[in-house]
This record gives C-alpha cells, structure tokens and sequence, in this order.
C-alpha cells in the first residue's frame, strides 16, 4: 500500500525545485544595491521648494550630508531671554563702564545724582552706590518722604544742602558722569549695595552717639541700618 505521507513530500519537492529554478534568472535581473561609497547626488523632496519640487544637492560625504533649509520655510529666531537688554557685568565698574550717561536726568535722578556727586564723589564705586542706596532705601522705608529729592532736601539731613538747594555742578566732570551712572544703578537695583539695606551713614572722621546698627565702613564713610 502506498504511503500518502511519502507521495506528498516527493511532490512538495518537485514543486520547491521548479520554483528555484523559475527564481534564479529574476535574481541575476536585478541589479545589486551597494552602500554609498563616496560622494553622490542626493535628490531631496519639499513641500515648498522650486518648480521641480526637488532640490539637488551635492553629498559631502558617505557619513552625512548637510542640507540648508527650503525656500518658503520660515527659521525661527531663538526665544529672547527674560534679560535681553540687562548688561551681565563681572564687577561694579564693568556695570559703570557699560551704563551710559542719560543725555536728560529726571528731577528724581537728577536729586540722587547730586547726593553722590557732593558726598561721595571722591570715594570708590562702592562707596558712591552705598550713599545712593541709603537715598533709595529711606524713600521706601515709610519713615522719610517718598521721593529722592524729598530725601536729600529734607531739612538737616545732608550738609551740601544750603537753603533747599544744591551748590552748582560741573556737569562737564568725569564725578558727575559716574555720578549719574551710579543713580541710575541705584535707583534699578541693578547692583546690590556693600551695605544694602542701610538708612544712615556718617564721615568717619566723626563719631555721633548713634544707637543703630552699624554694618560697615566704605571709604570715608560709615553705614547703619
């Protein structure tokens, strides 16, 4: 008796053997793929491109290629940060030094300004911003009026003061120019104070019976809270 399990795997082999050898000549057709080797043209399809709708450009190589962007797409400039326009400065006088003069000071900076031209002109950057935070602190302390001019024209406070006025200044000086500078920091709060936070200060070469708090001296100066 014949085995039908026999009969069926002859016939499964015959029919695998003419498959392969119908196979083989469609092999041979084709022509082999190789992987880039060296430079080609890469052709690159987008959406908004020229008429032909595709650019042509030339490989720089088997590793990468670089492909600028398509005519009629938009590249986005970076995001502005939160400080674009702030000046990043390493110290006080690189902040100085990069802060321009106001061409017109306001009455307000102008008051400021003059409190660091006559106090302080002659001390260092600290010490000048130091006098000109102790102005800004008390017009908002509540304790002192609410203006620069207020508080330097307030009655015995600062010596300069003559008749609820100032002396003249050479606005033509370097000590005015860092002058303003400086109030102009100050009145920001671009720059912290040596002493920030402080509501008094004397010349050194006195010694009032004060009962505060003293922080520190700068220069020819000596700073309380």
């Amino acid at each position: 008796m014949t085995d039908p399990f026999r009969v069926a795997r002859q016939a499964l082999s015959s029919l695998l053997a003419v498959v392969m050898l119908l196979g083989a000549p469609l092999a041979q057709a084709q022509e082999p793929v190789h992987a880039l080797s060296g430079p080609h043209d890469l052709q690159v399809v987008v959406a908004e491109g020229p008429a032909n709708g595709a650019i042509t450009l030339p490989s720089t190589g088997p590793a990468t290629t670089t492909l600028p962007p398509a005519r009629g797409m938009l590249a986005l400039a970076p995001a502005p940060s939160a400080t674009t326009g702030a000046v990043n400065a390493a110290s006080l006088a690189d902040l100085v030094a990069a802060t321009p003069v106001p061409a017109n000071l306001s009455a307000e900076l102008e008051c400021l300004a003059g409190a660091v031209y006559f106090e302080s002109k002659s001390e260092s950057l600290a010490g000048q911003l130091a006098v000109a935070r102790v102005i800004v602190a008390r017009s908002h302390s509540g304790r002192y009026p609410s203006s620069y001019c207020g508080v330097v024209f307030q009655p015995s406070q600062f010596s300069f003061v003559r008749g609820h006025a100032m002396p003249a200044i050479n606005h033509a000086s370097r000590f005015w120019a860092n002058a303003a500078r400086i109030a102009v920091i100050a009145d920001q709060g671009s720059w912290k104070s040596p002493v920030e936070g402080a509501l008094f200060f004397h010349a050194a070469r006195v010694s009032p019976a004060w009962g505060k708090t003293r922080l520190a001296a700068i220069g020819g100066h000596i700073f309380y809270r």
